[in-house]
């Protein structure tokens, strides 16, 4: 018999705290695992002795599972390797094909979650072995991989792999959102945005409140914040960036700009305008213009609470 999405997570409530890129934390991670859901930590450009630190500091801060995301642009077996020698079972990929990463996973009696944004994507993972799938729609924020609404994206898959748990992605952020995916045939939720908003994540404080003030068009898929990840759509927040290249009739960009520093990091390393980076609260500069990752859900957020309680309130659907 094909395990739930509880008993396969070892999780109580399906809501599940998408990698959200820089602005994951372990205390972000921790805090989620803590309040009966899954936290996740973004490790995919991290050096091996920073990921052990990162994984090591949220098993101090929680004895529940959390995961780790790897993002499958690049090669990430060694990535793998380490996380799993630090003892992490669950291990979701995106961007690529899964198959090479399966059996080291379930070698270790770990879980392999991967996120797609179409059918056929769906049907080769899970032929690849994958546990768990993430149906992605369009309106996502962050890297999109498809093009298909949420609803369509649910509706395709439930009937046809049902021994698969899926969880749904893209434009997410209430207790009545999760219920409606719920009923589409989603056996939990994958939310992004909603915990670029947590107080524990690592976003810049321009950011949050420009999520929270996000009306309705707020948000653009694009790919223009292409540095360092050409060619990926992603839908982010309407900025000066944006709307400078909207004016310029969609010419400027990273192919036709000279290099344009708008921040650094705490260490005083350039930003450009156009890398796929986001900004964080250590960051100096002009954090406005940078990629400010939003799904369209964020039309719906309205502060910046602690991980804890919004579990509370997203869990009131459940």
């Amino acid at each position: 018999m094909a395990r739930t999405l509880r008993e396969l997570l070892a999780i109580e409530v399906p809501i599940v705290q998408a990698p959200i890129g820089t602005a994951a934390t372990p205390a972000l991670a921790a805090a989620v695992s803590n309040s009966g859901g899954l936290g996740m930590l973004a490790l995919s450009w991290s050096g091996s002795e920073q990921m052990r630190e990162l994984i090591r500091v949220t098993r101090s801060l929680t004895t529940r599972p959390f995961g780790v995301n790897l993002v499958l642009e690049w090669p990430q077996q060694e990535r793998l390797r380490v996380v799993l020698e630090e003892g992490v079972r669950i291990v979701s990929t995106f961007w690529g094909s899964p198959s090479g990463y399966v059996s080291a996973v379930h070698d270790a009696g770990g879980v392999l979650i991967h996120t797609v944004g179409s059918y056929g994507e769906a049907a080769q993972a899970i032929a690849a072995g994958v546990d768990i799938i993430v149906a992605q729609g369009v309106e996502a924020g962050g890297h999109v991989r498809g093009a298909v609404p949420l609803r369509q994206l649910l509706m395709e898959l439930t009937g046809t792999f049902p021994g698969t748990p899926l969880l749904a992605a893209g434009g997410l952020a209430n207790a009545q959102d999760i219920a409606a995916v719920r009923s589409a045939g989603a056996a939990g939720v994958w939310l992004g945005t909603r915990f670029v908003c947590a107080v524990e994540a690592n976003a810049a404080e321009v950011y949050q409140d420009m999520i929270t003030r996000a009306g309705a068009g707020a948000t653009v898929l694009t790919t223009l914040f292409a540095g360092g990840w050409p060619d990926a759509p992603h839908r982010v927040l309407r900025n000066s960036t944006i709307r400078a290249w909207e004016a310029a009739g969609h010419a400027a960009g990273p192919a036709s700009e000279i290099a344009d520093v708008v921040a650094h990091t705490a260490k005083g390393a350039p930003i450009e305008r156009y890398a796929f980076a986001l900004p964080t609260k250590t960051m100096t500069g002009n954090l406005e213009a940078m990629a400010l990752y939003a799904g369209l859900g964020a039309e719906r957020i309205r502060d910046v609470q602690p991980a804890r309680d919004l579990m509370r309130a997203l869990a009131a659907a459940l």
